[in-house]
């Protein structure tokens, strides 16, 4: 095999062809509602690590799980990526008319890119967190929240940090 390219081979990279059961497919007995999603620091030095807070309502009448999903996007990459990555997920129990704050630390080897050897570069970057994957259409409705942060400094190797 000479072709190591996953175009068109992983639903990822299938440009705007969506899969039929994505990540976190499924119905559920109850309505959740997110809201508050926090990055910190929305600026950060290309080796940290990013810390995210997201706030989970259950709206609904029954007591149900979420699976809260976090996907990365980068808006722009020396070499090509998916068009979103899953890079945190967690199934949580939420009462019903109850919410719970989340929080989730993504390493900065989630935004490592592979350009013969893995590296992380500078750049701006979206970060989606809901109970499905970004522009999934479903017959239950979810959110999906979006925020963007920016990563300073110098394209260097994953291991140098």
């Amino acid at each position: 095999m000479e072709n190591y390219t996953m175009e068109g081979r992983t639903y990822r990279y299938y440009g705007q062809e969506a899969p039929l059961y994505p990540f976190g497919y499924g119905l559920s007995y109850t309505t959740f509602r997110y809201r508050d999603l926090v990055l910190s620091p929305p600026v950060l030095p290309v080796c940290a690590n990013l810390s995210v807070s997201v706030v989970l309502e259950n709206t609904g009448l029954r007591d149900s799980e979420e699976v809260v999903q976090l996907y990365l996007r980068w808006e722009q990459s020396s070499v090509p990526v998916p068009r979103w990555q899953l890079v945190a997920f967690r199934r949580v129990a939420v009462l019903a008319g109850r919410e719970a704050k989340l929080h989730f630390q993504v390493p900065a080897e989630q935004r490592a890119v592979w350009a013969q050897d893995w590296r992380l570069e500078p750049g701006t970057f979206t970060l989606f967190a809901g109970g499905q994957q970004p522009g999934q259409k479903t017959r239950a409705p979810s959110e999906v929240l979006s925020a963007r942060f920016s990563v300073t400094g110098t394209a260097r190797p994953l291991r140098g940090c």
